[in-house]
């Protein structure tokens, strides 16, 4: 897979048009279900993959599934053939294959995060197929806005490798911003109709035919738990703009209310409910060891029993596609870089729901002190203690 990926990086340099024919399958995942569920899932990753194929297309032609779930969730379905295939321009200079000339190499083609440049890079690019997102203003467990995706297209990342891609007309970011959603939401339909076909269908060592086929029409026992997947996870997507947090009211502090306020954040920051000391070190350096993963890395190592260490054990992953695993790096505060942004909304949002995907927690929101979570107004102390450590220096 990953020397694919290669050649699929020197074939859209050189300008190569030949057509891609499929999607990679999430080899991946199949795998990493096989050890939970102690039991094979070649037959059912193939057949989900088939079906991902029927309703979403090709790397070339991709498709969108007509669903009343599906309806809402992009923008305009033809953003979807501008930002797929080879690279190229039309006469009024619109510009075709937007998704292979600004993001497969890191990316790669199917969205898993594991493109040709993705090895030189730390932390490494997002793998969309799992339908979690850490940089945006939803509640935790709950997909991006739209507004979220364009907003990180157009600032980048900062500290990682995420560019800004602020130079884009606003129509091609649009574009890019659905076909994000397409491979996230092609990617996660793929994966639940894997773990549905073993859990619900019966497939195992053997496909148990029939009825109870994964397939693409809602006329049998197989289609209708496809349909299942599909209604989900769209419905997830088309829900996210109810589900932003809202962020009160941030008061602008100067002089001995400020030095106070920091004075607050900096016990909470070190204090038994917060905690931050506990990851980032006591001067908010990131100094701290630490063994842990990314729920990305964890899926197929710690989850599964498996030592991410064990090179024997990490071989089979590591050929059908897994990046080498990496332990977390908790964010060094003190120098002022945040990935997700450092605004004072950001900053409450990643304080009261944690980060999507990683093992940062969430402090409870409570009306008063009591011991087991954090007032709004305690929380602003701790945003503004964060704040300050950039300036400790």
């Amino acid at each position: 897979m990953r020397n694919a990926a290669l050649v699929l990086f020197v074939c859209f340099l050189g300008g190569c048009d030949a057509r891609i024919e499929r999607f990679q399958p999430n080899e991946v995942f199949s795998l990493s279900l096989a050890k939970a569920r102690s039991t094979p899932t070649e037959l059912a990753g193939k057949d989900a993959s088939r079906v991902a194929q029927e309703l979403y297309g090709t790397p070339d032609e991709p498709l969108w599934p007509e669903s009343p779930a599906a309806e809402s969730v992009l923008a305009d379905k033809q953003n979807l053939f501008r930002s797929s295939g080879p690279v190229s321009s039309e006469k009024d200079g619109t510009h075709l294959g937007l998704f292979r000339e600004h993001c497969v190499t890191c990316h790669a083609l199917e969205g898993s995060g594991a493109g040709p440049a993705s090895v030189f890079q730390n932390p490494y690019p997002r793998d969309f197929r799992h339908g979690v997102f850490k940089w945006k203003s939803t509640e935790r467990g709950q997909k991006p806005t739209r507004k979220d995706i364009r907003e990180l297209l157009g600032k980048g990342i900062p500290g990682t490798a995420m560019p800004s891609f602020a130079l884009l007309t606003p129509e091609d970011l649009d574009a890019l911003v659905d076909y994000v959603v397409f491979l996230s939401t092609r990617g996660e339909v793929e994966r639940r109709m894997t773990a549905a076909a073993i859990d619900e269908l019966d497939y195992g060592e053997s496909s148990p035919g029939g009825e109870l086929t994964l397939n693409s029409r809602n006329e049998t026992e197989g289609g209708e738990v496809v349909q299942e997947v599909l209604d989900r996870v769209h419905s997830d997507w088309a829900d996210a703009g109810k589900l932003e947090v809202k962020v009160p009211p941030f008061a602008e502090l100067a002089g001995e209310d400020l030095a106070a306020s920091v004075d607050r954040g900096k016990a909470f920051f070190h204090g038994q409910i917060a905690n931050c000391s506990g990851c980032h070190g006591p001067a908010g350096d990131g100094s701290m060891p630490t063994l842990d993963y990314d729920d990305w890395t964890k899926e197929y190592t710690t989850r599964i029993g498996l030592t991410p260490g064990d090179r024997e054990a990490m071989k089979p992953f590591r050929d059908a596609g897994a990046l080498r695993p990496r332990t977390i790096a908790p964010r060094t505060l003190q120098d002022g870089v945040f990935h997700g942004g450092g605004d004072s909304a950001s900053l409450y949002r990643r304080i009261t729901q944690g980060i999507a995907g990683t093992p940062m927690p969430a402090v409870e929101v409570v009306s008063e002190p009591n011991g087991k979570g954090l007032t709004v107004d305690e929380i602003w102390d701790l945003v503004r203690y964060v704040k300050q450590l950039s300036t400790l220096q």
